[in-house]
């Protein structure tokens, strides 16, 4: 039997010391290691979310300016078009006046000019409104006047004054227009 002071047990006990020093200094090494690998992971999440939530916040950003612009394009658009509609009109009076022979050269050229810039408006987008026999809209039309008559319904527009003009479904300009009301209906004081 071995003596317990042998120098050989005691080699051996400090060994199996050293050795569970270093088992739980691993183990508490490990634990460290799993506890940071841990947090870094919980970290990396964080930043994947971090940077998905502004991936999507920038997506929006960048939708709401593209849909700013077209509004603004549009908005502009509108306004050089309501400026070119006076100037339609002074084509269609300039064309409606001279008839005669001797001004035949002259209105094929103002025809030209005239037939180019209704095109030319009409490509950005403007509708021309001709409500004649339709029914009166005040979104839209503008009354004038109005002609008590049986022979047409209540609210028919019998004359259109100037016509309307509308721009992605905004009224650029009311129809201006000649009503039919029923002898009886609501009096003239109460159109106006």
């Amino acid at each position: 039997m071995p003596d317990k002071d042998s120098p050989f047990n005691t080699e051996v006990g400090a060994q199996n010391a050293a050795s569970d020093q270093s088992e739980a200094k691993l183990a508490a090494e490990s634990a460290a290691a799993d506890a940071e690998v841990t947090k870094l992971a919980a970290d990396l999440n964080e930043l994947r979310q971090t940077l998905m939530r502004r991936q999507a916040d920038f997506d929006n950003y960048r939708k709401r300016i593209e849909k700013e612009r077209a509004d603004d394009s549009k908005r502009h658009t509108a306004r050089v078009i309501e400026g070119l509609i006076p100037i339609i009109d002074g084509f269609e009076h300039a064309l409606a006046a001279h008839r005669e022979a001797e001004y035949e050269n002259y209105r094929k050229g103002f025809e030209l000019i005239y037939k180019q810039l209704v095109d030319t408006v009409t490509k950005l987008g403007v509708e021309r409104t001709d409500p004649l026999g339709k029914q009166f809209d005040p979104h839209s039309h503008q009354a004038m006047d109005r002609t008590e008559t049986v022979q047409h319904e209540d609210g028919t527009i019998l004359q259109v004054f100037q016509p309307g003009y509308i721009f992605h479904g905004r009224v650029l300009r009311a129809a201006m227009v000649r009503v039919a009301v029923h002898p009886g209906g609501a009096s003239k004081e109460a159109a106006n």
